[in-house]
């Protein structure tokens, strides 16, 4: 029986020239993180390689026995006391353990990702070969939903969808864990006060528990065995969050589900509060800084509008419904800023929607300049040099414009697009790219095609998520 393609999740260029060595594209798909040559689609490395061939064999066992139970999942990563990877060779992969997050330091060294099963920030080096080597894992309390490098690549802030926003190092040095001091309280009451036998006896049984708690060990925190700081707290589900730094000074700046964008300051201020961004009617879905103009915000809610904004004034300065100009309900689940020798565009992706959508950002706020059907759901895209060329990712489960609706079978991962610009505005002109080519042939980890619906459930919400943040009447 024929199998799927997991479509990539998240591309980014690790941009290594600062350091003399060639720039490597970094792409995600179901549990694993790949290594290309942006120059000529070569596979350089997959993370992790020691279940690449239990998965295999997993999907090859799927599909010759229907009826086999559901399969163990196994912890990836090393606990945070920095024991050794446990691996038990006679348990079959799990499913799947989506990778959805990944950012890449400003010289191209380092990767961190999230990989969701395990809620574990790892972050690895880039080797001269473009090797991934693992240097750390640190487990969050909650899952996170986005993640950041500060401006200066020394620390990663973590976005949860618990409203709680952290710092952690990048590269952690010596930990000393916190001790927590016994601050044991007596009774308020008194024999004086209290008369009758059994309240004395209870009495004397708070006294006899204040003095065991005085004489107690310090107790080790061991909640985080590693170094953080909770820096923001909102009290809603956090959706994305961008660190820039602007006339010298850093800002961290949050969405959520609450319609709020907050500016605070970077660290070490970051419980300063600058402003908010208040105007969109529903969720936060992403946010935007252009690279030629950091002083600005493009913002997307649950709604379709697209928001420009003076961050730093908290002052709206355009607004566009995608809903109006494309007839439809759409959630708004990406914004890229592609900035090339041909046109600096700010492009937009649908939640569910295979059309991608041009904008240019000018005086005037944003002006739309072109739309693009692909062949599958639009799931993330990056800039991949100067010239002008543009990766899309796409959802090589589904049919184009459905969440619902499943391909028999996979067609392409990557799609090559070029941006021009002609007397009639800025274009995106489809082209047959050998890179994209190339790594669409070597392929991603493969799928069963007879799924059952709570793979599928699963597999879609690694996917399409926003529709679950959605407030409903009863919220």
């Amino acid at each position: 029986m024929a199998s799927l393609q997991h479509p990539f999740q998240c591309l980014q260029v690790a941009k290594r020239g600062s350091q003399g060595l060639p720039d490597v594209l970094i792409a995600t798909a179901g549990r694993y993180l790949y290594a290309y040559n942006p120059t000529n689609g070569q596979r350089l490395d997959v993370w992790p390689q020691d279940v690449d061939s239990a998965e295999s064999k997993a999907s090859t066992a799927h599909v010759a026995d229907d009826t086999a139970p559901p399969e163990k999942r196994r912890k990836l990563s090393s606990d945070s006391e920095g024991q050794e990877q446990k691996q038990t060779s006679n348990k079959k992969a799990p499913a799947w353990t989506a990778i959805p997050l990944t950012v890449t330091s400003s010289d191209g060294k380092y990767v961190v990702a999230l990989t969701g099963e395990d809620k574990a920030i790892r972050v690895f080096e880039l080797s001269m070969d473009s090797k991934f080597k693992e240097l750390n894992s640190r487990v969050m309390p909650k899952r996170a939903s986005a993640l950041a490098l500060t401006p200066d690549g020394q620390n990663i802030i973590i976005a949860d969808k618990f409203g709680d926003v952290y710092s952690i190092p990048l590269i952690p040095g010596e930990y000393v864990k916190k001790v927590i001091e016994a601050k044991p309280t007596g009774p308020s009451a008194t024999p004086l006060t209290v008369h009758t036998k059994g309240n004395l006896r209870t009495l004397e049984l708070q006294k006899l528990h204040a003095e065991r708690l005085a004489n107690a060990p310090p107790q080790e925190d061991d909640r985080l065995n590693f170094e953080h700081h909770t820096i923001i707290g909102h009290v809603s589900v956090l959706t994305d969050l961008l660190t820039v730094s602007l006339a010298g000074r850093n800002y961290i700046l949050t969405g959520d589900r609450d319609e709020h964008i907050r500016v605070s300051r970077g660290l070490p201020q970051a419980h300063v509060i600058e402003n908010f961004c208040l105007g969109h009617p529903t969720l936060v879905t992403k946010l935007c800084i252009p690279s030629w103009a950091p002083h600005l915000l493009v913002s997307g809610d649950g709604a379709g509008n697209l928001f420009l904004w003076d961050w730093r004034q908290g002052q709206t300065l355009h607004r566009i419904s995608i809903q109006e100009t494309l007839q439809g309900e759409f959630m708004i689940n990406g914004i890229w800023d592609i900035s090339s020798d041909q046109a600096n565009v700010i492009l937009v992706g649908l939640e569910g929607s295979a059309q991608l959508l041009c904008y240019k950002l000018d005086e005037q706020g944003l002006q739309v300049q072109d739309t693009i059907q692909l062949s599958g759901n639009v799931l993330d895209l990056v800039g991949v040099n100067s010239s002008g060329s543009v990766f899309v990712s796409v959802d090589t489960l589904r049919e184009a414009g459905s969440i619902d609706s499943w391909k028999p079978s996979s067609g392409a991962l990557l799609e090559s697009f070029q941006i021009t610009v002609g007397a009639d505005g800025i274009k995106l002109s489809a082209t047959e790219d050998p890179v994209a080519t190339n790594i669409n042939v070597v392929g991603t980890s493969h799928l069963p095609a007879d799924l059952n619906e709570k793979q599928k459930k699963d597999l879609n919400t690694s996917l399409y998520n926003l529709e679950n943040l959605k407030k409903r009447a009863f919220d």
